[in-house]
This record gives structure tokens, sequence and C-alpha cells, in this order.
């Protein structure tokens, strides 16, 4: 079995629970972080309770918002004030509530362009962060990556089959997947180039991929997801691989 450096499991008695305490873990360590704070978004109901709490007092007012840049890990390529958006779920969630810095808040463009040019101005934005073109282990893009895990093993929108999971040049792709849609996505390489990588599932529903991606089953997305430094999977108690039902 291929394992990451280190991995670390963090159970939870409910969905609510989970969410606090990944919100105080990342105000944690972005206080503790030094310059600029680098954090890679999820979609998902479970990220956006901890993105509300983000923005509650008790954290908002502490958090180092001056220091952080958000992007996002996967976006649909539908209009921002869709929906479906993932930039319109954190933004509705937290970032309209506590006011960063407009440009330390990084959104995929979805408007004007074709996939693959969001994509590859995605990319670029990306570098322009980073102040490379090229990813090294000893300096990682991102200092926490918050994922989640669908029940097909997909993560980002990194899914089975698709021609993305064997990219290992580029940062950022399009995906025009027949069940999901057209989206964008980072590749393993840059969700991978990470201090912290936080893996966030809830219910029943998660709890056999769970187990499979942390088995290391290479038939899976999300089991591929090896980052540079730690790997963390919150979970609620329903989604514990052994859990009880």
């Amino acid at each position: 079995m291929t394992v990451t450096q280190s991995m670390e499991m963090k159970t939870f008695e409910s969905v609510e629970a989970l969410a606090q305490n990944a919100a105080e873990w990342l105000y944690a360590v972005a206080e503790s972080s030094e310059g600029d704070f680098g954090v890679c978004l999820s979609g998902g109901s479970t990220p956006r309770r901890l993105y509300e709490l983000l923005a509650t007092p008790p954290i908002a007012s502490r958090f180092p918002w001056t220091r952080a840049h958000w992007f996002w890990g996967d976006e649909r390529f539908v209009p921002h004030d869709n929906p479906e958006s993932n930039y319109r779920m954190a933004r509705d969630a937290f970032l309209s509530r506590v006011s960063p810095p407009s440009n330390h808040v990084h959104p995929v463009a979805t408007e004007n362009l074709s996939p693959d040019q969001a994509a590859a101005a995605y990319e670029t934005t990306l570098k322009k962060f980073y102040g490379a073109d090229l990813l090294t282990a000893s300096r990682p893009l991102f200092d926490v990556t918050l994922l989640g895990i669908g029940e097909d093993g997909h993560t980002a929108s990194l899914f089975p089959g698709e021609s993305a999971l064997t990219e290992t040049r580029r940062w950022v792709v399009a995906v025009n997947s027949p069940k999901y849609g057209r989206r964008i996505t980072l590749t393993y390489p840059a969700l991978n180039s990470s201090r912290h990588v936080v893996f966030l599932a809830a219910g029943q529903g998660k709890r056999q991929v769970v187990a499979r991606a942390q088995s290391g089953d290479v038939t899976i997305p999300a089991a591929m997801i090896r980052p540079v430094g730690s790997l963390y999977w919150f979970l609620d108690r329903a989604a514990m691989p052994g859990g009880a039902n």
C-alpha cells in the first residue's frame, strides 16, 4: 500500500462538530503561519458549514484575513451568480461577510472564454501567486487544501476514467464529464502541492469510499491525493470506516 508522508484521522460525533473543529483547526494553522497564507477551497455542504463558521465572531475576529488568499480546487463552468457555482457558495457563506482584501480572492473565470481558456487563465493566476512556473516539494503552492470525496471516489473535479487523472504537467485543466458536466479542476500536481490537505466527509454513504481511499485503492481518484505535506481526514462518526450504523 502506498501512503503519504503522514495521515491523521479526526472523527466527530456530528457534522456540526466536524465543521466547528475544522474551522478552529484552519484558524490555528493560519494564525501560526507567516506571510501569505494560501487556502484552496472545496465545494459541498460540509465545507459550506465550515465556511459559515469562519465568518462568525469567535473566529472572524481573530482570523488573519489580510494574509489569507483564497483559491478553488474546482469550479463548475457556470457564471459566478449561478446557484451551482462553488465561488458563489463560498462568497455567500463567508467571503461577503468578512470583507477580505479583494485581490486576495481568486475565483475561476467562467464567462467570456472557453473552458480550456479558463483553465489556462487560472493556471496563470496560480503561478503568479506561487512566483514560479515549476512546483517544488520544499515550497508548497498552498498552505491548506480542503477536499471532499464523492461516493464514486472523485475529489475536486477529478472523476473516475477522465484524462485529467493522468495529467502531470498542467496545474489546471478543463473537464467535460457526461455525468457532472463542464468543470475546471486543479490537477494532482497542484492539489498535492500543499502543506496540509484535509478531506471533509460526512454521512454513512461516504463510509465505504473513505475506507477505500484510506487503504490506497488506486482505482478511485481520491486515493491518489498524496500531498508533499500532511494528510488529514475530518469525518463525522457515520462516515468513519468500521463505525457503528
